[in-house]
This record gives structure tokens, sequence and C-alpha cells, in this order.
């Protein structure tokens, strides 16, 4: 891995535990093992170091919450496997995002502070959103939901949900406590079914 990646890396790490605001440009060089003149070669400011970490997370979340949905058949099977994913495989990687979804801690972090940093957090959401709902569109078009189903606020209440568990399970740090309520949500979805 080279420096640039490193400090990437790092800063991922850093801003899950102590969001943008808190982390210095010294904390970085020291959990990147560089020198100033080694941040500067890569990158003009820290807030140019955000939207590369911003990349780096966006990527991380598509690689552990999207993986083995091209392989599921059904749409309400392909939001219980992001929700199984998201779960174990996102929330319970302590080693990339030490402090929880990097996510929650920027978004709540920087809305006031910092709002032009947000767009790009806000757009992740929205675009999670409309996958849900597109989901629960496809799940009712194919039969396997009731046509009664009101798609987008069952959507609305999923992503709440996943926001919501990631928030407590920041807090709380209980897995048992997580998987019942990721528990929750995919009973929900059995909820909707028709079979």
């Amino acid at each position: 891995m080279g420096l640039k990646e490193k400090i990437i890396q790092e800063s991922l790490k850093l801003f899950s535990l102590k969001g943008f605001l808190s982390t210095s440009i010294s904390d970085i060089l020291v959990a990147a093992e560089s020198s100033k003149g080694g941040f500067y070669n890569h990158f003009k400011s820290k807030d140019e170091l955000y939207f590369a970490v911003l990349d780096k997370a966006k990527k991380v979340w598509r690689e552990k919450n999207l993986d083995g949905l091209d392989r599921t058949e059904k749409p309400i099977d392909k939001i219980k496997k992001l929700l199984e994913n998201y779960r174990a495989n996102y929330l319970k990687d302590s080693v990339t995002f030490p402090g929880g979804c990097v996510f929650v801690t920027l978004s709540v972090e920087l809305d006031d502070q910092r709002p032009e940093l947000t767009s790009e957090l806000k757009k992740g959401f929205e675009g999670l959103k409309s996958m849900i709902s597109q989901l629960l569109d496809e799940g009712k078009n194919s039969g396997q939901v009731r046509k009664d189903v009101n798609t987008s606020a069952v959507a609305e209440m999923i992503f709440a949900g996943m926001l919501g568990a990631s928030v407590i399970y920041g807090v709380d740090k209980s897995a048992s406590a997580l998987d019942q309520r990721i528990d929750y949500l995919i009973e929900v979805l059995d909820g909707l079914a028709l079979e």
C-alpha cells in the first residue's frame, strides 16, 4: 500500500472514531506514519482528503453491503441480504470502521458545521432509500409483496431502521442487540409477503 492509500485508510478509521472536525492533520500523520510533506504531496488540504476518504468509504460500503445481491433472485430477498450484510459485514467491521458507520458520524457532525461537505452523504442516503424502494416496487410488481403495501413508506422505515441500528450499535456495541434490530427489519419484510 502506498502512502496516499495509507493516509486515506487511516483517515477513514479516524473519521469513523472522531469525526472529520475532531481529527487533526497531526492525528492523520501519526496514524499514517507520514510527514507533513508526505501528506501535502498527495492532498492540497484536509477537505480534499475528506472527498478521497468518502470515495473509499463508498467503495467499501458497496463491497460489504451489496455482496451476493446479484446472486439473489427475489427482490425482497435482496433487501434481506442487504440487511444481513449491513449487520455482519459492515457494522460489525470494527477494523475498517472502529467508531461505527462513518457516513452517520460525518452526517451528524458536518450537517450544521460544514454543510458544503454533506451533499455527497445526502446523495448516498437518497440512493440507498431509492434502491430499497425500487426493490419493494419490483416485489410488488412480481407478486412477492401485497398490492396494498406503501412501498415508499416501508423503504423510509427500513432506511431509518438501518440508521437507527447503526447509531445505537455505535453507542452500546452490543452485537446481540444489533442482531435483534436487524432481525426486526427482516420480520417487517416477511410481513409484506403474499407467500
